[in-house]
C-alpha cells in the first residue's frame, strides 16, 4: 500500500485514492478490471450498480479529534509532518520524500522546506478530491 494510500486510510477509511492528472482526468490508482484473453459476451455480463453517494469526511473534525487525544502539540493545519505523525505515520524525511514522488513533486526534494509545504497544500487537495471536506482556508 503506498504512503499516501495510508494516509487516506487513516483520515478518510478510504484506502483507493483517485488521483487527478495534469490533465484534470481523474482515474483510480487501482484498477479492478481482471484482463481476458476471450472476448466476453454481453448476455453474461451483469449490470452495473449504480454508483454509490459519496460519503464526504470532515477531515478537520478527525485530525482535531486526533489531535485532542495526542499528548504533542502537532500542528496538522500547516505542517505535513505533524499531520503525519498524528495518524501514526512515519513523517521522516524519507517518507516525505517517497511522498512527494508518489503525489509527482515538481521540485527539488532536497529543498525539504519547500517539499513539506507543497506537500502538505497538496495532501489537503488530494483529501478533498478522494471524499474529504476540507476548510476553503486550508486548500489555498
Amino acid at each position: 500500500m503506498s504512503l499516501f494510500s495510508k494516509l487516506l486510510d487513516k483520515v478518510l477509511g478510504v484506502s483507493t485514492p483517485i488521483i487527478t492528472s495534469s490533465t484534470g482526468t481523474a482515474s483510480p490508482s487501482v484498477s479492478n478490471t481482471p484482463a481476458t484473453s476471450s472476448p466476453v459476451s454481453t448476455s453474461t455480463v451483469p449490470a452495473a450498480a449504480p454508483p454509490t453517494p459519496v460519503r464526504k469526511v470532515d477531515v478537520a473534525a478527525v485530525l482535531d479529534g486526533l489531535a485532542a487525544k495526542n499528548s504533542e502539540d502537532l500542528d496538522w493545519k500547516r505542517s505535513i509532518v505533524d499531520l503525519m505523525k498524528l495518524v501514526g505515520m512515519d513523517s521522516s524525511l524519507t517518507s516525505r520524500k517517497e511522498l512527494a514522488k508518489e503525489l509527482s513533486y515538481p521540485g527539488d526534494t532536497g529543498d525539504s522546506a519547500a517539499m513539506n509545504v507543497w506537500l502538505h497544500k497538496e495532501v489537503l487537495k488530494k483529501f478533498s478530491e478522494n471524499g474529504g471536506k476540507v476548510p476553503a482556508n486550508l486548500l489555498d
